[in-house]
């Protein structure tokens, strides 16, 4: 059991985490458990309102279940879950199932599938941490990974606790997506054109990037974009694999969703950190760890996410390995995208801080740059969108960019196995990227 989560009793103030009940003196230095908590001066009225607020998100729960990681999954009742919490959706009825999954279309006549080459063997998908010891969420029951006072002190402030901080949106040329060079953000990602599109998918590698300080962050994953991207209408949906310390308390990849529906200014949040997304699966854990990883030269793991718009329903559902439903955001919560979305973005993204007045050495995907191949360099395949009849296409044409080749660069390319693919990543700092 963490450290926050060990009850005491003190006079007058019954099974307070032990965090408060030490809260006394006007100002107070936390000593933290973790290695990414600094020592901090606390007020306890900035403690009193953390706590408030780890109140509304931290639900009741039916059953707890404490992951070899030292993450605390509450099991709490779907009814009772954050999403519900949303003004837009007080009266929201829950969705069990989309009323129809993604078409696959079939492969063209006289297309041949090719075996993988014996080096380039996949090991079956990653999973999640939380399920080692073999205990489930009850039937009726979601999984959520219960917050603590350290994950908010590790914040900027309360506010930007499960947010995404971005502040400035700068387009390189007017097909290009979102690049945010101004405040540290870095990407390297394929996208498509601004076209109609429902929903995609991709296989995503999993690795476990190095992080160099604790507010930076690494992730690859899908955007699903509509709006302006200067200005302060961006929609978007974004699920996939991060490393963030500040977020998490550790250097694990974790499964995360995200959404915004004003260009990350005061809407939406990560995972289940604010209402809005709506759980349906009772064995998927958002923002729990993914277990196992891929190792350099040795064996490869991936996860496969798809996000779609239900065409009769509209809400964006999300699937995550092999057609197994998490759950949906509601066509409620958004504005351009309550009708269809506009680019898709697959790739990597990683938060360039300059701590130490140089390019970060936080690593993206691998750290490995792309021309590194199968096995070294981490990769995107079987990239694929949804189109107006519901049905899952390979994109004809994908572009890619990145701001900073030297420190992080994609390579695209197609066979048919993998169909669409891509290796991306890099080192970060190096001699050619300071």
């Amino acid at each position: 059991m963490g450290f926050l989560e060990r009850k005491i009793n003190f006079p007058g103030l019954p099974l307070l985490p032990l965090v408060l009940a030490l809260v006394f003196l006007e100002n107070f230095t936390l000593i933290s458990a973790l290695n990414y908590t600094n020592y901090r001066q606390v007020s306890s009225l900035r403690l009193k309102r953390i706590q408030r607020h780890l109140n509304n998100i931290n639900k009741p729960a039916v059953m707890t279940i404490e992951s070899p990681d030292g993450d605390i999954i509450d099991c709490v009742h779907k009814r009772k879950q954050p999403a519900l919490d949303h003004p837009l959706l007080k009266n929201h009825k829950i969705q069990r199932m989309p009323s129809e999954m993604p078409k696959v279309k079939k492969k063209k006549e006289g297309e041949i599938e090719r075996e993988m080459k014996s080096n380039e063997t996949v090991e079956q998908g990653a999973w999640q941490m939380w399920h080692t010891n073999g205990t489930r969420c009850p039937k009726g029951t979601v999984p959520i990974r219960r917050s603590s006072v350290y994950d908010v002190l590790r914040a900027k402030s309360l506010f930007d606790f499960g947010k995404k901080r971005r502040s400035i949106y700068l387009s390189r040329r007017t097909d290009a997506p979102d690049v945010i060079s101004s405040n540290g953000h870095e990407h390297a990602i394929a996208y498509t054109g601004s076209q109609e599109v429902y929903g995609a998918k991709a296989t995503i590698n999993v690795w476990d990037p190095s992080i160099q300080v604790v507010n930076e962050f690494s992730l690859s994953q899908i955007w699903v974009l509509s709006g302006s991207f200067d200005g302060s209408d961006l929609n978007s949906i974004e699920a996939g694999c991060q490393v963030s310390p500040e977020l998490y308390g550790d250097n694990n990849p974790r499964l995360f969703t995200y959404w915004t529906s004003d260009s990350y200014q005061a809407t939406g949040c990560y995972n289940l950190l604010c209402a809005g997304f709506v759980q349906t699966n009772s064995r998927i854990a958002i923002g729990a760890a993914i277990s196992p990883v891929s190792s350099y030269a040795g064996n490869q793991y991936d996860i496969t996410i798809l996000i779609w718009k239900d065409p009769k329903v509209g809400n964006w559902w999300m699937g995550f390995g092999d057609n197994t439903l998490v759950g949906y955001w509601p066509a409620e919560l958004f504005t351009h995208l309550a009708d269809h979305a506009t680019m898709v973005e697959w790739g990597g993204e990683v938060v360039n801080s300059r701590a130490n007045g140089q390019h970060t050495s936080t690593h993206m995907g691998s750290g490995r740059f792309a021309e590194d191949g199968f096995g070294k360099a981490s990769y995107f395949r079987n990239l694929q969108i949804v189109d107006s009849d519901n049905s899952l296409n390979t994109p004809q044409t994908i572009s890619v960019l990145s701001e900073n080749i030297n420190c992080y660069n994609i390579e695209s390319s197609y066979n048919n196995e993998w169909g669409t693919y891509f290796y991306y990543g890099g080192p970060g700092y190096n001699p050619q990227c300071a």
